[in-house]
């Protein structure tokens, strides 16, 4: 609709600004000064308009408004014709930065520098504070493809876009024939099929080397293994639902090839005797362990076709990158299938009763994938499967990028090693029992510290005979703690005895066992035994021959008494050598070895013999003892708040036991990090055996990270993180961490220890948990802006500029917005712990397998998705980052058309084109469209996250050819948005 403006002189005058139509009127109008040119008529209506729309407070405002420019008494003392100049100018000046886009206010100004300190300071954090030592090595194969050509598309509809390959390690195996038990690699989002190279080179190297030699494993059903890999050729899985459906149909397609092999004798060396496999054991690295999952899934699984899935780096719990809707519904359908088939009460019900799965988490050094995501206790019970992090797996006690999971030295090795011991090749399977395979993953992947954790001996039969003379036993006095230094002094075989506490006992006691000497299974090479006895009844059937080792430390006295004994080394924890040379855990030194029997462990058992069999002195120690848990255990009852605030301080009394823990539920958040110092341990003229050793740890995911020689030490977990779904047992989520300390109990003093909150380092913590809200609170701050401009624009006519709305926007409902946010998260915060508490204590509640109807596995998708109210301040932190970042941009973007408007100038003259030029800019342009072309028709959707860049350039390219081609800038931009006529007397409307 076109509105007819006043034209008399004296409104023409009331803006004050210059009439541009006045100026020149001798000269011919250009394209942008004809058409586009603002009167002072219409700047005047605007003016009117916008003056309307706003409130008074914000004509009051400096932004809209001239202020008072002096008081009353001063202003008479000054002419009309002054004060109205100066008016005039002042609204002039102010008129003009409102249509600038280049304008910015104070206001806008600090946000902007607000926002850019503080991203700065959580980089900073992130980079520097509480970071994890690499400790990896390199592995490094000779490897060898083989590539199925005859997988077509006669099995898999897939096959021109997917392959399947078969690894072979030069120098021990080239032939192309299946000869063992299958496994598949799984690659993850863009990854490449030669990522199985470590793995599969240690299991070929590991059988040739070891296994084949092992009689006793070739017996129980260890043989070799054909690794085989699959080439999704670098898709990407973590954006696409579609491309994760595909990949699980092509895997189950080729489950079913690699199947047949077997069954084909042109093709296999396998024992004719021996079952043909029915099943294949995968290992998934990254979104490749959420294809294994979805394989079970789909409708062309075959069943029991899987029974063993091992994933490395895998978000199991949700989608990593949540910017495609089919994928978010695709990660849904296949956590709620997992959750349902575990909730069936009959194991006839479940489809996944036979399976095992398997999570390994590189921990804090993974900044691809939040290790939290892979957490498996909101789809998995513990019967099934477990999540461990990588600093926790015996002998590696260090962190793994994502990468680095695939070639790390001290990773593949465990992996291997438990794989082979899984197997059971007599079975069709090709695997053992469930349950057998779960205490096989538990043994080489956990501390055995953990409350799962099943210990050997009950199950084993008794096979040292110790015989003592009555005359010259050593016990030890009850409740004395046993100290040997310098084992091998005696240059004979030593026994030192220790007798069993009586069960039913007030209080509970544990037996604890520390040595820097290995504990060898076999008994006949080690220099120290840990035995288990009973006294051997004299009966006619005990006869020496029975046991494995006899043990005779009599010297020809009457008397001895004979005790049948188990050894505990199977029992052996590792745990990494702590000296005052010691820095990191990973060191390449001997490592600890401990023991600890809860009484009910050694019931059957009267006492513990510790013999030394060492033919000559050595740098060698140990420690035995028996001690009271209430006196090895404190429980810190001391809330978050108060944590925070003032921290923790502990003290490890003098007369301490060996291992002393300390259980702080309220830590139990990973967005928070600690800093631990502990004082010196003094032990006066004695020389200490070892330095200080501590253990930070998780019971649920199963997380440890050792410290050694502790004066200072970094407290961060994995616990509750935000946005993740809370676990099958809710019970689980409220142990918090703890921390255990090792100390030389000799050392007759105490030790002081303090936990303070690390401010700097726990602010990093926010890029892998919330790096999702950093890309979608902009787009809310952007939303409000332009809601701004547009409410104006229909108040006024005139659309503002983005930094003008953003100002408006920092002054007014911006700050409201974010505090009903901010109130909103509270809510959020405390209704989802009420709920968590609700179900806990009620009656679902009840331990099992089963899932628990009454849980909400979405109730933390929204806004912070964490269950403190304490971090309800990360909202407005959030929006001024927020508002920070698009003002940056704003700019950002301003700055980039200039430049590119300047650089199109120069290589052209603004009066006139040669056709020089012409060719010059058609000879570019071409340039970039064959670059364009060839880059899809080559790669495709491959690499369609750099393709979208190159249409981009294409498009600034043209963007910048029309602006140079016309007179058009960003001034004449801006009264297109106005819609000015020639005249400046008839506005249009878009």
């Amino acid at each position: 609709m076109r509105r007819k403006l006043s034209s008399s002189a004296d409104e023409d005058n009331e803006g004050g600004l210059p009439d541009p139509s006045k100026l020149n009127n001798d000269e011919k109008k250009t394209f942008s000064t004809a058409k586009f040119d603002v009167t002072r008529n219409s700047d005047t209506l605007d003016r009117r308009k916008i003056e309307k729309a706003l409130s008074p407070a914000q004509l009051a405002s400096d932004t809209w408004t001239s202020k008072p420019l002096s008081s009353p008494r001063k202003s008479e003392q000054l002419t009309s014709q002054q004060a109205e100049d100066k008016m005039l100018d002042s609204r002039a000046r102010r008129w003009h930065r409102i249509r600038n886009p280049w304008s910015c206010s104070l206001l806008t100004l600090t946000a902007a520098l607000s926002a850019v300190l503080l991203m700065l300071f959580i980089l900073n954090s992130f980079m520097t504070r509480q970071l994890d030592s690499k400790g990896c090595d390199m592995y490094y194969t000779r490897s060898i493809f083989f590539n199925f050509a005859d997988f077509d598309t006669e099995h898999t509809r897939f096959a021109s876009k997917y392959s399947l390959h078969l690894y072979r390690e030069v120098g021990f195996d080239e032939d192309k024939k299946v000869k063992g038990v299958p496994v598949l690699f799984i690659p993850g989002n863009a990854g490449s099929y030669r990522q199985a190279r470590s793995l599969a080179s240690e299991t070929v190297q590991h059988y040739y080397n070891t296994v084949q030699q092992d009689k006793s494993a070739l017996k129980e059903g260890a043989t070799s293994i054909d690794f085989f890999s699959v080439d999704f050729n670098e898709d990407f899985t973590a954006f696409h639902g579609q491309t994760l459906l595909d990949q699980a149909e092509y895997l189950n397609d080729a489950v079913a090839y690699i199947l047949s092999l077997y069954h084909d004798p042109r093709r296999s060396q396998r024992d004719p005797g021996l079952p043909d496999p029915s099943s294949v054991i995968l290992i998934g690295h990254s979104m490749g362990g959420v294809a294994a999952r979805t394989m079970l899934t789909m409708p062309n699984y075959q069943s029991n076709s899987v029974n063993t899935i091992l994933t490395i780096s895998a978000p199991h719990a949700r989608s990593p990158v949540s910017v495609d809707a089919d994928l978010v519904r695709t990660y849904e359908r296949i956590n709620t299938y997992w959750r349902d088939a575990y909730s069936q009460k009959w194991a006839s019900d479940n489809p996944l009763w036979h399976v095992t799965l398997i999570s390994i988490a590189g921990g804090s050094l993974d900044t691809t994938v939040p290790s939290d995501y892979a957490s498996l206790s909101s789809l998995v019970p513990s019967t099934h499967g477990f999540t461990v992090f990588t600093s926790s797996i015996p002998g590696m006690w260090t962190g793994a990028d994502h990468i680095q999971t695939t070639w790390c030295v001290q990773l593949v090795r465990p992996i291997a090693r438990s794989i082979f011991e899984a197997l059971d090749v007599h079975r069709p399977s090709q695997t053992k029992p469930r349950a057998e395979r779960m205490r096989v993953f538990k043994r080489w992947y956990l501390t055995g510290m953990e409350a799962t954790a099943e210990k050997t001996l009950p199950c084993k039969e008794p096979t040292t005979l110790l015989t003592l003379e009555d005359q010259s036993i050593s016990i030890n006095p009850s409740g004395k703690r046993l100290v040997l230094r310098g084992i091998g002094q005696s240059e004979k075989p030593t026994a030192h005895v220790l007798p069993i506490p009586p069960q039913g006992m007030p209080t509970q006691k544990k037996f604890t066992f520390l040595s820097n000497l290995p504990l060898e299974e076999t008994a006949h090479t080690g220099h120290l035994d840990v035995l288990l006895c009973s006294v051997l009844p004299q009966q006619p059937g005990n006869s020496a021959a029975l046991f494995a080792l006899n043990i005779d430390l009599t010297e020809g006295g009457a008397g001895s008494t004979r005790f049948a004994c188990k050894n505990a080394a199977t029992d052996r924890i590792q745990l990494p050598a702590s000296y005052r040379t010691s820095v990191y855990p990973f060191d390449k030194q001997l490592p600890f070895s401990y023991l600890q029997y809860d009484l009910e462990d050694l019931g059957e058992h009267q006492l513990v013999a510790i013999v030394e069999k060492a033919p000559e002195p050595m740098n060698a120690w140990a420690i035995a003892e028996f001690s009271e848990n209430s006196e090895s255990t404190s429980l810190v009852s001391t809330g978050l708040q108060h944590l925070l605030a003032f921290g923790a301080r502990f003290k490890l009394a003098a007369d301490r036991p060996l291992v002393t823990t300390f259980e702080i539920p309220a830590l139990h958040s990973s967005l928070l990090a600690f800093e631990l110092r502990m004082g010196k341990q003094a032990c006066g003229g004695n020389a200490e055996l070892f330095t200080p050793l501590l253990r930070q740890y998780l019971s649920e995911p199963h997380e440890t990270r050792y410290s050694v020689n502790v004066k200072e030490a970094n407290v961060s977990l994995h616990g509750i993180a935000p946005f993740m779904p809370p676990p099958l047992r809710l019970q689980a989520a409220s142990n918090g961490i703890s921390l255990q300390f090792w100390t030389d109990p000799t050392c007759d003093s105490s030790i002081d220890v303090s936990l303070m909150v690390d401010i700097s380092g726990s602010i990093g913590k926010l890029v892998m948990r919330y790096r999702t809200v950093f890309a979608a609170f902009p787009l809310l701050i952007v939303a409000l802006v332009l809601r701004k401009q547009f409410r104006l624009y229909d108040d006024s006519g005139a659309f503002v500029t983005f930094s003008e709305s953003m100002d408006l926007c920092l002054r007014t409902s911006m700050p409201l917005f974010f505090l009903a946010l901010t109130f909103l998260s509270i809510l959020f915060a405390i209704s989802s712990a009420a709920t968590t508490t609700a179900a806990s204590t009620g009656f679902f509640s009840r331990s099992g397998n089963a899932t628990e109807s009454a849980i909400d596995y979405t109730k933390n998708d929204l806004l912070l998705g964490t269950q403190d109210p304490i971090f309800w301040f990360l909202v407005p932190m959030f929006g001024l980052l927020s508002a920070g970042i698009c003002t940056i941009i704003n700019y950002a973007a301003l700055g980039v058309v200039f430049l590119l408007q300047m650089a199109f100038r120069l290589l052209m003259f603004r009066s006139s084109r040669s056709k020089n030029d012409h060719a010059r800019l058609g000879y570019v342009t071409n340039v970039l469209f064959f670059i364009l072309a060839v880059y899809a028709a080559v790669y495709g959707i491959s690499y369609a996250y750099l393709l979208h860049h190159l249409v981009n350039l294409v498009a600034a390219w043209l963007m910048a050819l029309h602006f140079s081609g016309s007179d058009l800038s960003l001034s004449g931009l801006t009264r297109i948005l106005h819609g000015d006529d020639d005249g400046g007397d008839v506005k249009k409307r878009p």
